[in-house]
C-alpha cells in the first residue's frame, strides 16, 4: 500500500470503480467472476455487477472476506480499501505464508452505488434483507407513525417538519429514535431502512458466492466497509455476528478492545436486523466465524440522515427539477464520502491494520507432507 498517494485506488465513478478493480485483481493472475445484474442498469445506462475474486487456496482452512458497498453510494470507500489491498505486496504474502485465501466482492449493491443510493433498485436496504423470511419476524411497525416526517412532501423539509421531527426525538431520546428510523421496517416499502418482502439479487448472488466459495472452511473472518456514521475519518469495528459472547470475545482479541457492540449500546451503529454478514451461518455452517464492520464516519449524523432523507423523497418525485435532482445525489455522495486525500490516508491506514489483524488471527502453519 502506497499512502503518500491514496487517491490512486479511488475512482469518481462506480464504472470506474468496477474498472480499476477488476484490473487490480487480473494484475494479480486471478480471474474475476462477475455476475451482471439481469435487469437494472446504471446511472450511464451501464452494466452493473456483483464482482468477485478469490486470492489464494481455494481450498484452505481460513478463509477473510471483504465486501464492499453493501450500501452503495458507500463504495467509493469500500471499492478504494479492496483495491488497496489488491495492491499490498506485503499483506498479500503474509496472508499466503498464513496460508489465509482472501475473497474480495465487490458491488454487493452495484446499482446504489452507480445510482448514489443506500438502497438497492427495489428501494431496499440489502443489510436489512437477510432475514429469514418464511419465519415470524418484528416489522417495525412504529416506524409508519414517523414516515411521513422522515421522508415530507416538500423538500427541504420546512421549518415545521424539522420541529415536529426534533420533537419527536426529544419525546424518545435520541438511542430510541434512531434505532426506530435505523434498524430495519417492513412496512413502508417507499420508506427508509426497507428490509424487503423476499430476498434480493444481492442476498441470492452473496449467499452463492459465500458458499461456494466458504464450504468447508474451518474458520471465516468477514470486515464489511461501511461509510457515514462517528466521526469523520474513524474506522469505528462493530460487531457483525450474533449475539454470542464467545463470538464478540474472539472478535476483540482479533482487533482489539475497541471493537464496537450495538447489542450492548456501545457502537454508533443501533441493532441491525437482517445484516449481510448473517448470511455465513446458513451457508457455512461449519466454520467458525468472525465478522466486523468497518464503519468510517464522514459527515455529522444530521446531515447523513438528511442526504438520506432527500434521496427517499427523491424516489417519490422522479419528474423534480434537475436542479434538485443534482443537489441531493451530491449531498448523498458527500455524506458518504470524504473527497479529500486526509480522509482517504486515515481510511487506507484503518483498513490495513484490521486486514492485517485478520490475516494473523486466521493464519495456520504450512501442512507438512
Amino acid at each position: 500500500m502506497t499512502p503518500r498517494a491514496p487517491h490512486r485506488f479511488f475512482s469518481p465513478t462506480y464504472a470506474a470503480a468496477r474498472a480499476g478493480f477488476l484490473d487490480a485483481v487480473r494484475r494479480l493472475g486471478v480471474a474475476p467472476e462477475s455476475h451482471v445484474h439481469p435487469f437494472a442498469r446504471g446511472a450511464q445506462d451501464e452494466a452493473l455487477a456483483m464482482d468477485a475474486a478469490l486470492v489464494g487456496d481455494p481450498h484452505g482452512a481460513s478463509l477473510l472476506v471483504v465486501t464492499s458497498a453493501t450500501h452503495g453510494v458507500e463504495g467509493f470507500c469500500g471499492s478504494g480499501c479492496q483495491r488497496a489491498l489488491l495492491d499490498d505486496e506485503d499483506l498479500l504474502r503474509r496472508a499466503a505464508a498464513g496460508n489465509v485465501a482472501i475473497l474480495l466482492v465487490h458491488a454487493v449493491n452495484p446499482y446504489g452505488f452507480s445510482h448514489l443510493r443506500r438502497a438497492n433498485e427495489d428501494n431496499v436496504d440489502p443489510n436489512r434483507n437477510f432475514v429469514d423470511f418464511a419465519a415470524p419476524r418484528a416489522l417495525n411497525e412504529a416506524y409508519a407513525g414517523i414516515h411521513a416526517l422522515l421522508v415530507p412532501d416538500d423538500w427541504p423539509p420546512t421549518e415545521a417538519n424539522r420541529v415536529a421531527l426534533a420533537a419527536r426525538e426529544t419525546e424518545m431520546g435520541t438511542p430510541a429514535f434512531r434505532a426506530l428510523v435505523t434498524s430495519g421496517q417492513a412496512v413502508q416499502p417507499a420508506g427508509l431502512f426497507y428490509s424487503g418482502t423476499q430476498p434480493t439479487w444481492s442476498n441470492v448472488t452473496l449467499r452463492d458466492i459465500v458458499r461456494r466459495y466458504g464450504r468447508g472452511r474451518e474458520r471465516i473472518g468477514w470486515i464489511d466497509v461501511h461509510t457515514g456514521l462517528g466521526p469523520s475519518g474513524h474506522g469505528e469495528k462493530i460487531f457483525a455476528g450474533r449475539n454470542d459472547p464467545a463470538e464478540l470475545a474472539r472478535a476483540r482479541a482479533w482487533y482489539g478492545a475497541d471493537v464496537m457492540s450495538y447489542y450492548d449500546g456501545g457502537s454508533a451503529s443501533a441493532e441491525v436486523k437482517g445484516p449481510i454478514t448473517g448470511c455465513v451461518y446458513d451457508q457455512c455452517p461449519d466454520a467458525e466465524p468472525t465478522s466486523i464492520a468497518l464503519e468510517y464516519g464522514t459527515r455529522p449524523m444530521e446531515d447523513v440522515l438528511g442526504a438520506i432523507r432527500g434521496d427517499h423523497w427523491l424516489q417519490a418525485h422522479p419528474d423534480a427539477p434537475a436542479a434538485k435532482r443534482e443537489a441531493i445525489k451530491r449531498a448523498m455522495r458527500e455524506a458518504f464520502y470524504v473527497d479529500t486525500e486526509e480522509w482517504r490516508g486515515m481510511v487506507l491506514g484503518q483498513a490495513r491494520a484490521a486486514f492485517l489483524q485478520a490475516v494473523m488471527a486466521l493464519s495456520v502453519a504450512p501442512s507438512r507432507h
